[in-house]
């Protein structure tokens, strides 16, 4: 390379490290966000720009040009994607994140603190343990819980079982499991999200020893039936690795007894875990903490931030009741990383107990936005959200056209939409019209709802993950979808 080819690469890298480079598109990002953020709350635009994928990719590789305009790259993924911040959304388990959090993703993402060893990240690591020591006490764990924080519940859940493994079946991590495979077995609630299974796949149990526990009429583990599955399976010679409940359902939102369960499981001297992804965020509110009454007993539980705390994907706090624990999940040397010499920092390195290497700094935007707005403000997102589904199922129950299918602990309502032509028809012809129902709405644009299945036939479900979503929104949902269905009975 020539002289004036090394100047040529040097001005391109250091005008894109510039500050001043930094500070233009900076500004631009953050006025466009906040256009968009009032437009969102204000239901300017659509809840779902609905495209087909091959038209958005289409756009997206048109953008891939040197010297693209940064503001029109913030716009086409504004004007392309799901509009979170608008109350019309009712779908999945994704938060509209507290605004302020995304600034600090930015300063996390920018600081780029990798926290496998202390010294890589030593406060974004300080700031990790400030928030698992603060949340823990939150829910109510005793003296002496550990934890870690990880990039998301699924990553949390497998972590969690790949420690109940270990201590289970002594010598797996080194020597495996296939000998007696079949013998080791999870049994988790009936409707537990899908993680789990794929954990009992990974660890080398096999999916089909993902067993699942008898459920009552409320979506709940029924404890008697589940006192019975583990005598039965401890009589078959089988190892119950650990037993997994939910707070809440994924399905339902529904809330196992956790203090029943717990004497079951000490009883029978198996591991359990709590996936509280969801549902853990009810320890900040008077009204709904009851529904945790027990998870202090659970050996480990798994808490996302990203959902009923409000803040961006990924962050997900893995807690054990005992501290000791949450080294028995991973037993790998690597002197490039940790140093046994370093005893000071050495019970801080994260690395020790999660299957990350490189991990963000996650927990900058939670720790800020409890800094800024109080603690008080989780309390009031568990309220507003959990006090709206109640008001919704309410209407429901008040309008000839809904079926509610759940009576709502948490945020989520199953329900169907039957006119009164099809009162009395059969439930598949009822399921399919649930499903062609949904499609003419999110593709309208103006509510986002999602799939559900109730005993074997299709429902809709919703998600009140939107804390500015009123009884607006429910006159106006119940109006679209009364529109939607006469077109479609007028159609068919």
């Amino acid at each position: 390379m020539n002289q004036d080819d090394y100047n040529a690469l040097r001005a391109r890298i250091e005008r894109a490290y510039a500050p001043a480079t930094f500070d233009k598109h900076g500004q631009t990002a953050v006025a466009l966000m906040a256009e968009f953020l009032n437009g969102s709350q204000h239901s300017a635009n659509a809840v779902l720009n609905w495209r087909a994928p091959t038209s958005n990719i289409e756009e997206a590789q048109a953008l891939l040009n040197d010297g693209a305009d940064v503001g029109e790259l913030i716009q086409a993924i504004f004007a392309h994607g799901q509009t979170i911040h608008d109350p019309r959304y009712m779908g999945h388990q994704v938060p509209a994140p507290v605004p302020m959090s995304a600034l600090f993703e930015a300063v996390s993402s920018l600081s780029n603190q990798g926290m496998t060893v202390y010294e890589m990240g030593p406060w974004s690591s300080a700031v990790e343990r400030v928030m698992m020591q603060t949340l823990g006490e939150q829910l109510g764990l005793t003296p002496g819980f550990g934890g870690i924080l990880t990039s998301g519940g699924s990553i949390a859940n497998l972590t969690a079982l790949l420690t109940a493994r270990n201590i289970a079946l002594q010598g797996t991590w080194a020597n495996g499991i296939s000998e007696g495979r079949d013998k080791a077995v999870i049994v988790a609630h009936g409707e537990s999200h899908y993680s789990v299974e794929r954990a009992a796949g990974i660890l080398g149990m096999g999916t089909h020893n993902c067993l699942k526990a008898a459920l009552d009429e409320h979506s709940k583990i029924d404890v008697a039936k589940l006192d019975e599955q583990l005598h039965s399976l401890r009589a078959q010679g089988k190892t119950v690795i650990a037993v997994v409940a939910a707070a809440c359902s994924t399905r339902t939102g529904s809330y196992d007894p956790l203090r029943a369960i717990a004497r079951v499981c000490k009883a029978h001297q198996v591991w359990l875990h709590v996936d509280a992804a969801h549902g853990a965020a009810a320890a900040f509110s008077d009204d709904y903490r009851h529904y945790l009454e027990g998870i202090e007993e659970a050996d480990s539980v798994v808490w996302d931030a990203h959902k009923m705390l409000f803040m961006p994907a990924l962050s997900t706090y893995l807690f054990y009741r005992k501290s000791a624990n949450q080294y028995q999940a991973l037993n790998q040397s690597a002197s490039y990383l940790f140093d046994a010499n370093a005893m000071l920092s050495e019970q801080y390195n994260t690395g020790l107990g999660t299957l990350e290497c490189t991990k963000r700094a996650a927990a900058f935007s939670l720790w800020a936005t409890w800094a800024v707005h109080g603690k008080q403000l989780f309390a009031d997102l568990v309220n507003i959200t959990y006090g709206m589904a109640r008001t919704f199922a309410r209407h429901m129950l008040q309008h000839p056209h809904f079926q509610l299918l759940n009576e709502p602990e948490a945020n989520v309502l199953v329900f169907r939409y039957v006119p009164s032509a099809l009162r009395g028809a059969d439930a598949g012809v009822i399921g399919a019209f649930q499903v062609g129902l949904r499609k003419r709405l999110i593709e309208s644009g103006e509510f986002y709802i999602v799939p559900a299945v109730d005993r074997g036939h299709q429902a809709l479900r919703m998600v009140i993950m939107n804390p500015l979503t009123s009884e607006a929104e429910f006159a106006g949902l119940s109006a679209a979808l009364q529109r939607h269905a006469e077109q479609m009975l007028a159609q068919n």
